[in-house]
């Protein structure tokens, strides 16, 4: 979803993109730039989420740097926006609103009484569909939301915005100075390595949490309106890509690898295997490489109590994915029990992982795909095809790609302690410590 987010402005005139995203996230957003060929972005890295209006101070201070006039098209990467052309058209139709000072939100046209939504109120036109921004209007129960689709006039906030990045800012500074003050702060001590800003951590953690629409766009004069009919969705559930998917005739969408019989209004989605489903009823099923979920379709928002008790439980599912990225490429485990790990190894052509040692466990490499170079203590070696090495614990160690093409093998480690804590970098050329 994040790369589809990109993808949509593709036909707009603008700069490379500045994402922000969370620090533990970073080379999970950076393989996905990678993927799609974006290798002039931006990551700026949040060490904890503070919400929305902190977040986009962030890109705006690091905006100005390069372009004073610089002008903000804030997009969360959770949406489905079916008609891309009506999508520019409503950026394109906002700009020059945008560039005389308005903060400019996109409120799209409701297709039914929506109650997961919340709703943005229409003022006074400026042009044929733009508005003055009168209030914003929490998510509303049925009655009230029909009466909004019945008189008109209100549309559905959908989290967009296009705005003067200095424009923002005098705002955040009449109406949020604390979090202004904070994260000017945390932007004036950055520190950079590769592509990656990371703010001063203590300054942003000062400012307050708080999304745009409560922190500015609630309380500025300066709002405005861009009404926009483009088949969006806010991905808030699984259920959202129910609503917006390929429906077969008994109202079922699936992903993947899937068979159905007999089954009615459900979502089904695989991501790694064969998922066969028979007598299903407004249900959703997800499968992927760590976990299955299974729900009703029309409860399937309560899946945080589940996150809830895997964190409660101690579960590395709620925090961690079975495939992990790296700078270099990325680590999958397959197996894992007492005493070893088994590990699929990707790394991209041209890259290295850090000279390195662990305490407790040692390693067998053995190579699938390409061509590895391995260093073990003193000794460099080329590794191709079926070929194999062991790595004793405590010894120094590296392992890099010069080939063309990505080399894949699978780690064997085994010892009394497999954490992904017990690594000590000796060299690390992404400037990593940790």
């Amino acid at each position: 979803m994040l790369q589809e987010t990109l993808h949509r402005t593709s036909g707009l005139k603008a700069a490379a993109p500045i994402v922000v995203c969370n620090e533990e996230h970073r080379f999970t957003v950076a393989e996905q730039l990678r993927q799609m060929g974006v290798t002039s972005s931006t990551l700026i890295l949040e060490p904890e989420g503070r919400n929305t209006a902190p977040a986009v101070a962030l890109a705006a201070l690091h905006a100005l740097v390069a372009d004073p006039n610089a002008v903000l098209l804030v997009l969360p990467a959770d949406h489905i926006i079916l008609d891309v052309e009506a999508f520019s058209a409503a950026v394109n139709k906002a700009l020059p609103a945008a560039e005389e000072g308005r903060l400019m939100t996109f409120g799209v046209v409701p297709t039914s009484p929506e109650t997961g939504y919340g709703y943005i109120k229409c003022g006074a036109d400026i042009d044929e569909d733009l508005f003055q921004l009168d209030c914003f209007v929490e998510k509303p129960d049925a009655e009230t939301a029909q009466a909004y689709l019945s008189t008109g006039g209100y549309l559905w906030n959908s989290g967009m915005f296009l705005l003067r990045a200095q424009r923002f800012l005098d705002e955040l500074a009449a109406l949020a100075p604390d979090i202004l003050s904070s994260c000017q702060a945390a932007m004036a001590s950055t520190t950079t390595d590769m592509h990656f800003v990371r703010p001063d951590p203590q300054s942003f953690r000062e400012s307050p949490s708080d999304s745009i629409d409560y922190a500015v766009m609630e309380k500025t004069d300066a709002g405005g309106v861009v009404a926009l009919d483009c088949g969006w969705s806010d991905v808030g559930a699984w259920s959202a890509l129910w609503d917006v998917g390929d429906q077969d005739e008994q109202g079922n969408v699936s992903r993947g690898d899937v068979i159905l019989d007999n089954c009615q209004r459900s979502f089904v989605r695989s991501d790694s295997r064969l998922v066969a489903a028979t007598g299903l009823e407004n249900l959703v099923v997800v499968e992927t490489p760590d976990a299955v979920l299974v729900a009703d379709k029309d409860k399937v928002q309560d899946v945080k109590n589940i996150v809830n008790l895997l964190k409660a439980k101690e579960r590395t599912e709620a925090s961690s994915h079975r495939r992990v990225y790296r700078p270099w490429g990325s680590y999958e485990s397959l197996v894992t029990a007492d005493g070893f790990q088994v590990k699929r190894i990707v790394v991209n052509p041209g890259q290295r992982l850090s000279l390195q040692m662990h305490h407790y466990r040692a390693e067998h490499w053995i190579i699938v795909k390409g061509t590895a170079e391995v260093t073990c203590e003193d000794k460099v070696f080329m590794l191709g095809e079926d070929e194999s090495t062991y790595i004793p614990l405590g010894h120094k160690h590296r392992l890099a790609n010069l080939g063309d093409i990505a080399l894949e093998l699978i780690e064997v480690q085994s010892g009394s302690y497999l954490g992904e804590d017990d690594i000590v970098r000796f060299e690390d050329v992404y400037g990593r410590t940790q």
